[in-house]
């Protein structure tokens, strides 16, 4: 019996990799306590999504467990230690708002919650793969400071700037501001690195632009596009925060996210860290995402502007995947962002 541990199971990434795992023959162990919920409100609910996975297959077992509490978790490692070949930590509190509620919870489910698995990963499944989803929010605000220039419905850089392909894995960390979220995911993203160069586990940090796809419960406070989709569709009105709208996300879907996991899976590496998004394959500005709502709707969206930006928010941000590409370049990016918004579409209406 081979176990893929994942956690986050009911949320996009995790499910997605449930079903993932469970179709190339792993038995899976969800760990997820609808978090979700609780943090965002009835809009994050993933109810729906545990228990479709749980009719998918029997081979997926669902615990209903705290990432925080660590002797909870030892208790499935204890009982299935070395049958467990991966585990994919995916949970986590994933709003920039939502951080400045309660920075001690947002430390401890970003920071503690990872530290808990790398450290049993460590005692009871050494051999296992540790794939980390962190962010990109762990550059802070630095990207705000390349040279932009302004276009009618987003900031750009220049084709001659060396950034034009998208940020990579050697952009600076240090002197700037990151938002409580982008500094508690940090943490866990160098813990995840070091565990690996300390220790030799087989770890991996993915580094994510905006991930995406029509699992995922969006919420005011955390969900870019799904909510952004959600938004235009039932309530015709958006409100976009700062940079008058024309702030620039990469996306990527989550199914081209767990096929870059599977990859590194088949061929691990230890303490590596990889810069993940749709790249300048898949991108777009709110004004830009919200025209391609508009058209494929034929309705007009209220846009309500707010002047301040979040704290340590981008104005821009292309993910650079060149290095993962490099290393595995069997990988082959699906979705672009009118594929995925249609996808969302379908879901919403």
């Amino acid at each position: 019996m081979s176990i893929a541990l994942i956690t986050g199971s009911a949320g996009l990434v995790g499910s997605e990799a449930s079903f993932f795992f469970l179709d190339k023959g792993f038995d899976v162990i969800g760990i997820d306590n609808n978090e979700r919920r609780k943090l965002f409100g009835i809009d994050g609910d993933t109810i729906r999504i545990r228990e479709k996975i749980k009719k998918y297959s029997k081979r997926y077992s669902h615990y209903d467990y705290d990432i925080v509490n660590s002797f909870q978790i030892e208790k499935l490692f204890k009982k299935f230690n070395k049958k467990i070949k991966v585990i994919i930590h995916a949970a986590a509190q994933p709003s920039h708002d939502w951080a400045y509620k309660d920075p001690k919870k947002d430390f401890k489910i970003n920071s503690l919650g990872t530290l808990n698995f790398l450290e049993l990963n460590k005692k009871y499944c050494p051999d296992a793969i540790f794939i980390f989803t962190s962010t990109n929010k762990v550059y802070g605000d630095n990207p705000n400071n390349l040279n932009f220039i302004e276009n009618k419905y987003r900031w750009e850089l220049l084709k001659s700037n060396k950034y034009f392909k998208g940020i990579d894995e050697n952009f600076s960390i240090d002197k700037c501001t990151h938002s409580l979220f982008g500094a508690s995911k940090l943490y866990a993203d160098i813990l995840v690195q070091e565990y690996g160069r300390n220790f030799g586990l087989r770890t991996v940090a993915f580094r994510a632009g905006c991930i995406t796809g029509p699992n995922h419960s969006g919420a005011k406070l955390h969900g870019f596009l799904s909510y952004l989709v959600k938004s235009c569709v039932r309530e015709r009105k958006y409100d976009l925060i700062g940079y008058k709208g024309k702030q620039v996300r990469d996306n990527i879907h989550s199914y081209d996210l767990i096929n870059c996991f599977w990859e590194f899976f088949k061929k691990p590496r230890s303490g590596e860290v990889y810069n993940i998004g749709g790249g300048r394959k898949s991108n777009c500005s709110i004004l830009e995402a919200i025209n391609i709502v508009e058209n494929k709707i034929g309705k007009d969206v209220k846009k309500v502007f707010h002047k301040n930006p979040r704290v340590g928010d981008h104005k821009w941000y292309i993910s650079n995947v060149n290095k993962f590409n490099d290393h595995y370049p069997n990988f082959k990016q699906k979705y672009n962002t009118s594929i995925i918004i249609d996808e969302l579409l379908e879901s919403f209406i």
